[in-house]
């Protein structure tokens, strides 16, 4: 945990890695360059002379003298700010109030126990205001006030729990999902804010958080999404238990197809941090193992020797390539065949990898696919499910017939588990491959005649389809 208590406070003065120029930045600025006549506001009895008095000043100040006019009455500066974003309705004001807001807890972040004693004097909640906010139209006012409430619920010694807490945090989960979201950095950099804290990261991966970086991970995004969103999977594995479980998401297999194409040297190194907490944090000796094997098999070792031949500034890429290939070059020196049949069945990423083929390897380990409650069994039918690439669906319809020909109760386990039905609903698919492999599977599940089987089922030609072995 040290190392994160080692980065910047907020996510202004993170260097390259936690700022970006972005739409939302440039709609702030122009924002800041607007004057608003407070004095219009006044004179038509909207907001009480105190706040005029207090806005009017606030606004003219500088820095330094804004510090002194907060310091001449801390509270009333809450007062008004919450007084006037609940009497105004204007769009263009509330986004300036908010953007004000926004610099005054910037410019000192004490300044947030400032709210939190005026609503605790008031017994009103600090948050409810804000999060009212998250539901105008407006994607700026939104967003603006996201990351005012990410500064309050960061900086504040009383973290933000409960509703408030969970309602945030699906908010920010939904702006990720939302297609064309031009404020997507907004969002990110505030989650990059949150996802430091222990108690926010458990909730976060409570609303099913960690799903939706994966899942926008494995879209186009560019590299300072890349980046970032890298960034909020770097600090949940900071979690032991949230690293021991990363990976159930598809984080290596996302992550490795990002490192080979990233062009970034800043995307590159925290997808490397990534990979090292994977293997260094979780308690588990297995999930170590299995994460290792995982990279392993999705190329990431042929990777680190690419990256390995380009220089780098920084040291600690250098280190993290070195201990990466040392921990998977000894992961799979004692690689069994099932060891790594497990790790391509929980990667999802089926292919005819020869373990598949061999009569051995099911003889000796079909019995295996019932440990741990049926996990792989399920995670095959699973796939089945819900995957839309043929080979996987060819290589998992033929696991599921050879466990069944091999394991003696298989067929009752399989039914059990709803497992006939899915393999016979891929007898009407559009690929002839996974039709002939799911027609195979349909067949070991009814038959006893295992030897003759596959000559009465005539299979694909080459040139009929390629998804095929």
């Amino acid at each position: 945990m040290d190392l994160l208590a080692t980065l910047p406070d907020d996510i202004e003065k993170g260097g390259e890695g936690l700022a970006a120029t972005s739409m939302f930045q440039q709609k702030a600025l122009e924002v800041r360059a607007q004057k608003i006549n407070w004095q219009s506001y006044l004179q038509s009895q909207m907001i009480s002379e105190e706040d005029f008095s207090f806005i009017s000043r606030y606004d003219a100040a500088d820095v330094p003298a804004r510090e002194k006019i907060v310091q001449e009455n801390p509270l009333q500066s809450a007062k008004t700010f919450y007084s006037l974003i609940g009497h105004i309705s204007k769009d263009q004001t509330i986004q300036y109030l908010l953007t004000l807001v926004d610099d005054f807890l910037q410019e000192n972040k004490k300044r947030v126990d400032i709210f939190r004693e005026y609503a605790r004097k008031r017994k009103e909640s600090v948050w409810a205001q804000f999060l009212n906010l998250l539901n105008r139209p407006d994607p700026f006012i939104q967003n603006m006030t996201a990351r005012v409430i990410a500064k309050l619920a960061c900086w504040s010694a009383e973290p933000m729990k409960g509703q408030d807490l969970q309602h945030f945090l699906l908010w920010l989960k939904d702006q990720l999902k939302m297609p064309k979201n031009n404020y997507v950095q907004s969002v990110a950099r505030c989650l990059q804010m949150m996802l430091r804290s222990e108690e926010y990261r458990k909730s976060f991966a409570s609303v099913g958080g960690i799903e939706t970086i994966v899942s926008v991970l494995s879209g186009k995004v560019n590299f300072q999404v890349q980046y970032q969103l890298t960034f909020c999977l770097w600090v949940i594995s900071f979690s032991p238990d949230l690293a021991q479980r990363l990976n159930k998401y598809g984080v290596i297999p996302i992550l490795a197809d990002i490192l080979s194409d990233a062009q970034k040297e800043k995307v590159s190194r925290i997808i490397l941090e990534v990979f090292r907490n994977l293997i260094e944090k979780p308690e588990e000796p297995e999930i170590k193992k299995e994460n290792c094997i995982s990279m392993f098999q999705c190329k990431v070792m042929k990777q680190l020797e690419l990256l390995e031949q380009r220089k780098f500034e920084d040291e600690d890429i250098q280190g993290n390539i070195e201990y990466l290939m040392e921990k998977m070059d000894a992961s799979v020196q004692d690689l069994s065949s099932y060891d790594e049949y497990v790790t391509e069945v929980k990667s999802g990423r089926l292919e005819w990898s020869p373990v598949h083929r061999s009569e051995k390897f099911w003889r000796e380990n079909a019995h295996k696919l019932n440990d741990k409650n049926y996990e792989l069994l399920k995670i095959l039918l699973a796939l089945l499910e819900t995957n839309r690439d043929p080979l996987v669906l060819c290589v998992a319809c033929f696991d599921l017939g050879e466990y069944v020909r091999h394991y003696s109760r298989g067929k009752h386990v399989l039914e059990q588990l709803g497992g006939k039905t899915l393999v016979m609903t891929l007898l009407s698919h559009s690929d002839p491959n996974v039709r002939y492999e799911a027609l195979l599977a349909v067949q070991k599940l009814m038959v006893h005649n295992w030897e003759y089987l596959g000559k009465q089922i005539e299979k694909p030609s080459a040139n009929q389809a390629s998804s095929g072995d």
